[in-house]
């Protein structure tokens, strides 16, 4: 994996202003769904392992692929492409699962591939256009923009915590 850092190397002032202005970088992980990049908050990583196929769960919702047992914990995975309504994917050498750290559940996203790590500046953010609620839009940080990329950036927490994957609780107990 590669590090990507969006800002230029001493493009911070020095002094007490760059310890400041450090704090306002964000990075993400930035992840492949077919043609699409996008990006979540690197502080809800666990790891990212290669794709195996999960144990199903019964009357689970499509886009929740199994759960997989990881170091003795039951981690449910969701297959990110059916969970955005894309269409479904080939599981291949390049198929990653990211595991994360939502409150006190540890849950697996099924992705196509992992790019790499990007840092943002609050300049390189830029609004979300206006959804409707249905398309989940609440569920969106602002998209990213670094020439010539723009990683769609997705509030990871909201989304794995939305009612919709409340069924993921139900479906283990």
């Amino acid at each position: 994996m590669s590090l990507q850092t969006a800002t230029a190397a001493g493009a911070l002032p020095a002094g007490p202003t760059a310890a400041s202005a450090a704090t306002a970088l964000r990075e993400f992980l930035a992840f492949k769904l077919g043609a699409e990049e996008y990006g979540i908050d690197i502080l809800r990583l666990q790891e990212v392992r290669s794709y195996e196929e999960p144990t199903p769960i019964a009357k689970a919702p499509p886009f929740i692929k199994g759960v997989i047992k990881l170091r003795g914990v039951v981690v449910p995975i969701v297959d990110m492409r059916l969970k955005f309504n894309l269409a479904s994917a080939t599981y291949d050498e390049l198929t990653v699962v990211i595991v994360l750290n939502i409150g006190q559940r540890v849950m697996g996203m099924v992705v196509d591939a992992v790019s790499d790590l990007i840092t943002l500046t609050p300049e390189q953010l830029r609004p979300v256009p206006d959804l409707s609620p249905a398309a989940g839009s609440d569920q969106l940080l602002p998209i990213g923009s670094i020439d010539p990329r723009m990683p769609i950036l997705v509030d990871i927490e909201k989304l794995m915590t939305s009612d919709e994957m409340g069924l993921v609780e139900q479906a283990l107990h």
